[in-house]
């Protein structure tokens, strides 16, 4: 509900700045559209979440899971095209904390689905790191696959190169072992 209130109080002042640069205060005009469109903006994009992107771009995870957790329901509190990117986020903290719990939140974003490729990549190829860890070879096989071909802009890469000779590394190392 209080996005919808958001988005009301947006349109409204934006009303009053074109009323406001009709009567020809264009000044004050401006500036109340730059306040509605930052209002209006937040209701796609909340705030909560580009802090918490920012401060993960930075490396302060400590400051960006204190981000996540003001989001207390995100069902409600984010507009359903947020859903996955609230997981990732989440999921991408947990990483650091305990790698192999994150699995769920990266299915999770994965299931409620995203809109950009290559977060969809990251969230694969995050996978492929946790099977990795579970010495899972067929499975990380597959999510590398999936997110070499999600990453239609090459921002991954690197790192899905560096996991494939992880993983053939692994492969030599399973087989000195059975030998």
């Amino acid at each position: 509900m209080p996005n919808i209130v958001r988005l009301i109080a947006g349109f409204v002042v934006l009303g009053g700045a074109v009323a406001l640069m009709i009567f020809g205060f264009w000044g004050w005009g401006v500036l109340a559209v730059l306040i509605s469109l930052l209002i209006i903006v937040t209701f796609f994009y909340n705030e909560n979440m580009l802090l918490a992107q920012w401060f993960l771009r930075k490396d302060d995870m400590v400051k960006a899971e204190a981000y996540l957790k003001r989001i207390t329901n995100y069902e409600t509190q984010l507009i359903r095209i947020q859903h996955g990117y609230y997981n990732l986020l989440i999921g991408l903290i947990e990483s650091r904390k305990a790698p192999m719990q994150s699995e769920k939140y990266f299915k999770k974003a994965l299931s409620l689905g995203m809109q950009m490729d290559h977060n969809i990549a990251l969230a694969k190829l995050s996978l492929a790191g946790i099977a990795m860890g579970k010495r899972n070879k067929r499975e990380a096989q597959m999510y590398l696959t999936e997110a070499k071909k999600a990453d239609k802009n090459k921002l991954l890469a690197d790192q899905i190169k560096q996991m494939k000779d992880q993983l053939g590394m692994l492969d030599k190392q399973q087989q000195v072992r059975y030998r």
